[in-house]
């Protein structure tokens, strides 16, 4: 009996450990192995310093916009990164107010850039979408919270920023985006660097779920808003308020998130 119980334990232990390799083939690997084959038979450029940053055209003129706004867009990161993940920036305007403010987090010189491009202009040929939208009350609400994390962020010196796993411009956004929790506002799966530790803490709760989260590196997401895990910062995520899967690399297939 002891035996046979033993070999039980052993075939039981096998079926289990190849689920796991399974699931994670299923939702790392084969998403990201695909996400490269797509990006290496498109067309994104090459030569950062050449390409096109022009607006998209996806985000109105300040003056069309009279209440007050936020969006969050996010593009295909500049070379070979793109097939992974991608930058996230933060737009805001008051009511009223003659023009956008744009928020982006980057590589050079002082990592907080303050309109340095058009508001949503092409992120070095790659072109945007909007992630999060907010308008009127609500987005009254968020800004001078936005704008008080924007000044106080403490990554903000030159050489701050990491590429992997933060603080990058993922980081950045979803420190902001924090700092307004009133907007339920939560960056797509493909943003690495989105749950880096930007305040120190490296384990983290969540206020509508259960949630373990491990420097950006590790997770799990159980709540209202759905499932998530995250490994090496790379997330596969289910979402139940719209329906939609969030694979590595590839992104978001369902329902839009806005």
């Amino acid at each position: 009996m002891t035996a046979l119980a033993k070999r039980a334990g052993g075939s039981h232990m096998a079926r289990m450990l190849k689920l796991v390799a399974c699931a994670f083939g299923f939702l790392f690997v084969a998403p990201l192995a695909a996400s490269a084959a797509r990006f290496a038979l498109s067309d994104a450029p090459s030569e950062w310093w050449r390409a096109d940053r022009s607006s998209a055209g996806l985000v109105a003129p300040a003056h069309e916009v009279p209440q007050a706004a936020v969006r969050v867009l996010s593009a295909r990161v500049v070379a070979w990164r793109g097939a992974f993940a991608t930058h996230s920036w933060l737009l805001v305007k008051e009511a009223g107010a003659a023009r956008w403010t744009r928020y982006d987090y980057t590589a050079w010189g002082e990592p907080i850039l303050v309109d340095g491009f058009a508001p949503d202009g092409k992120w070095f040929g790659a072109t945007p979408e909007i992630v999060f939208a907010a308008d009127g009350e609500a987005a009254a609400r968020a800004i001078p919270k936005i704008r008080a994390a924007v000044a106080a962020y403490r990554w903000r010196k030159i050489g701050d920023y990491r590429i992997w796993p933060g603080p990058n411009s993922n980081t950045f956004v979803a420190a902001m985006l924090e700092a307004a929790p009133e907007l339920r506002a939560r960056l797509p799966a493909t943003a690495i660097g989105r749950d880096y530790p930007h305040d120190g803490r490296w384990l983290k709760g969540a206020g509508d779920g259960v949630a373990l989260r491990l420097g950006g590196l590790f997770g799990a997401y159980v709540g209202r808003r759905g499932v998530e895990l995250t490994l090496l910062g790379a997330t596969a995520a289910l979402d139940l308020r719209r329906p939609a899967v969030e694979l590595p690399g590839l992104g978001r297939i369902g329902m839009r998130p806005l």
